[in-house]
């Protein structure tokens, strides 16, 4: 299948509490990685272990703040060294259940940069690709609603700034 079909309706940005229960809160962060490749911007995807289509994040650790976290874990499921931390664009949360228990998962994303390197899936986290594509169309591809938020949020940083975006590789 084609890093642009997207056959599967969007997953929920939103699952909600159902009223009573207690969910375990969770943390992580991620980001948006952009770079020019041949004049176009583009942002990068990984396909998750649920074989979705998304953004580069995971989990705090020991005292990281969100940024750190942010850089790690993208570096870590990319093998992107070079990345560049910019501006906050949103946390986005969801619940989800793991081993009977009910988690409630917030994830703090970055905007960020790469100039170079080949994206290399983190295949023992389950990442199974990697892909750049230009940013309109990963805002079509990406497979989960709350994603495809964050990657608008994205746009609408890089368009509405006066510098230009990411040099060209």
């Amino acid at each position: 299948m084609s890093p642009g079909a997207n056959p599967r309706p969007l997953k929920s940005a939103r699952s909600g509490l159902p009223p009573g229960r207690k969910a375990r809160e969770e943390w992580s962060a991620g980001g948006v990685v952009l770079r020019r490749v041949r004049g176009v911007l583009h942002a990068l995807l990984i396909k998750d272990p649920y074989g979705n289509w998304g953004l580069p994040k995971g989990h705090l650790e020991g005292a990281e703040n969100p940024q750190q976290a942010g850089l790690r874990e993208v570096e870590e499921e990319t093998g992107l060294g070079d990345l560049i931390l910019g501006p906050k664009l949103r946390t986005i949360d969801w619940y989800f259940r793991l081993k009977g228990k009910l988690i409630h998962k917030h994830c703090t994303f970055f905007l960020m940069t790469s100039h170079e390197g080949t994206p290399v899936p983190q295949e023992a986290e389950g990442i199974t690709d990697c892909v750049w594509l230009p940013l309109v169309e990963a805002i079509d591809t990406v497979g989960y609603e709350n994603a495809r938020e964050v990657l608008m949020d994205a746009a609408h940083v890089v368009f509405r700034q006066k510098e230009p975006a990411p040099p060209e590789d």
